[in-house]
């Protein structure tokens, strides 16, 4: 089932550890997705955002996320 909240939530994630640590995970670069990729995406949540930021970045989509960052990213984040 599609939830309409998921990449509301994606773009206001942050990634909990490495080299990347507190940056949003919509910002990652690719090289760090693809990296993910290869040695296989963690599980939970976060493997669900990684993967999906994976996709979208991998697939010339980063442009679906400018309006989505813009009216939903919390300002305290």
């Amino acid at each position: 089932m599609y939830d309409r909240t998921f990449l509301i939530r994606l773009v206001n994630a942050r990634m909990p550890f490495g080299q990347y640590k507190g940056r949003f995970i919509a910002s990652l670069p690719v090289h760090y997705l693809e990296w993910f990729e290869r040695q296989g995406f963690p599980g939970g949540q976060l493997g669900q955002y990684l993967s999906t930021m994976y996709e979208i970045k991998t697939n010339g989509l980063d442009e679906i996320l400018k309006p989505i960052i813009r009216d939903h990213r919390r300002a305290s984040q």
